[in-house]
C-alpha cells in the first residue's frame, strides 16, 4: 500500500509539473478575424506554399518549433466552420488548438453599438476577444504576415527570461518600415520611438505608400500627411503580453468607446493600447530587433512574392516541403 502511496505521489507530481509548464509556456494568439477587403476574399486560408500551405500554416510551425504550447485563432462567427474544417482539422494532434470570435457587438456593458457601424474595433478589439481563453504570456500576430522564424525564437526567449525573474512581458517585435511596404497599395503600420532596447512610444499611421520620389509617405490619425524615414523602426503587429494585461486593455477599451465610440469608422488599435501602458501606466516594453524577413498578402498582387520567397525558404532547407508531413 505504500508503495502505490509513494507511486500516486509521484504520478500526481509529474501531472502538476506538466500542468504547470503548460500554463508557463507562451500561446499564440493569431488574428484572423479581418475581413479582406483590399485583398478580395478569405487571404487566410489562401494557399501560398509550395504544398499548399497558408501564411499563417509557418507562423504555427515557427511558434511551435520556438517553444510555443498553445495556439488561440481570433476569427468571425461567419468563418468559423471553414477554420474547423481546415485549420482544425490540420492542426489535431499536432498542438492545442481554441477558437475565440470577434464580434462587433462584444462590448463593455452600458455601451451600445452605433446604429450604422458594420466592422468591429480594431486589433486590440480582437486580442480582447480571447479574455476568456488566455491567462499566461501570449503573443500576438496578424495571421496573414510572415514574420520568420527568428523573430519567434526572439520573443520565446524574452518570455522565458520574464519567468525566470518572474515579471510580467511587454515587448515588440520591430522591423524596418521600407521592408514592410506593399508596391501593390497603401498599408497601416504603428511607427515606433525608441531607445537602449526600450520602446518609448508607437503611432499608427495609415495609408502608406512610397511615392513616385521614392518619398514615404503616409497618414496620421489627425488626417496630418506625414514623410516617413525608411529606416524608421515599425510595429508588424508582433507583440509579447502577459495575460495580466486584460484587466488594462478592459479599462483601455471603457475608455475609447467612452470617449469614441460613436464614430463609425474608429478603431481600438493595439500599438495605441501599448503606447497608453507606457505613457499613463509606466510600464516598460522591450523592442525586439530581428533579422528575419518579413513579408505579406495585403493584396492579389502580393500573393505571387509570397509564393516566390516560400519557394526560396524551402530550397534553402529552411522549411520542410511539405510542412506538416
Amino acid at each position: 500500500m505504500a508503495i502505490e502511496s509513494g507511486i500516486g505521489i509521484a504520478i500526481e507530481s509529474v501531472l502538476l509539473n506538466i500542468e504547470q509548464n503548460m500554463r508557463d509556456a507562451p500561446t499564440l494568439l493569431i488574428l484572423a478575424a479581418g475581413m479582406g477587403s483590399r485583398y478580395g476574399g478569405l487571404k487566410q486560408l489562401d494557399p501560398v506554399g509550395p504544398s499548399g500551405e497558408t501564411v499563417l500554416d509557418y507562423a504555427v510551425y515557427d511558434g511551435k518549433k520556438a517553444g510555443f504550447a498553445r495556439v488561440v485563432f481570433v476569427i468571425r462567427r461567419e468563418i468559423e466552420t471553414v477554420f474547423r474544417e481546415t485549420i482544425g482539422r490540420r492542426y489535431k494532434g499536432r498542438i492545442p488548438i481554441d477558437f475565440a470570435f470577434q464580434d462587433l457587438q462584444d462590448v463593455p456593458h452600458g455601451f451600445t453599438v452605433p446604429a450604422n457601424r458594420t466592422k468591429p474595433w480594431g486589433t486590440a478589439h480582437a486580442v480582447r476577444a480571447a479574455r476568456h481563453l488566455i491567462s499566461g504570456p501570449f503573443a500576438v500576430i496578424n495571421a496573414d504576415d510572415f514574420y520568420g522564424a527568428d523573430a519567434f525564437l526572439r520573443i520565446a526567449t524574452y518570455f522565458a527570461t520574464c519567468r525566470a525573474q518572474d515579471k510580467d512581458p511587454l515587448c515588440m517585435v520591430g522591423y524596418p518600415l521600407d521592408h514592410t511596404l506593399s508596391e501593390n497599395g497603401t498599408v497601416n503600420r504603428g511607427i515606433c520611438q525608441g531607445e537602449a532596447s526600450q520602446l518609448l512610444s508607437v503611432r499608427e499611421i495609415t495609408s502608406i505608400e512610397r511615392q513616385p520620389d521614392a518619398v514615404i509617405r503616409g497618414r496620421a490619425q489627425n488626417g496630418e500627411t506625414v514623410d516617413l524615414p525608411p529606416d524608421s523602426l515599425v510595429s508588424m503587429n508582433f507583440w509579447g503580453f502577459s495575460g495580466s494585461h486584460y484587466q488594462d486593455l478592459e479599462a483601455a477599451f471603457i475608455h475609447f468607446m467612452a470617449t469614441e465610440g460613436n464614430h463609425l469608422t474608429s478603431e481600438f488599435y493595439i500599438p495605441s493600447f501599448v503606447d497608453h501602458l507606457i505613457k499613463d501606466k509606466g510600464q516598460r516594453c522591450e523592442l525586439l530587433m530581428t533579422s528575419a524577413d518579413w513579408f505579406g498578402v495585403t493584396y492579389p498582387d502580393d500573393k505571387p512574392l509570397a509564393e516566390r520567397r516560400l519557394r526560396q525558404l524551402v530550397k534553402s532547407g529552411a522549411y520542410p516541403s511539405p510542412l506538416h508531413a
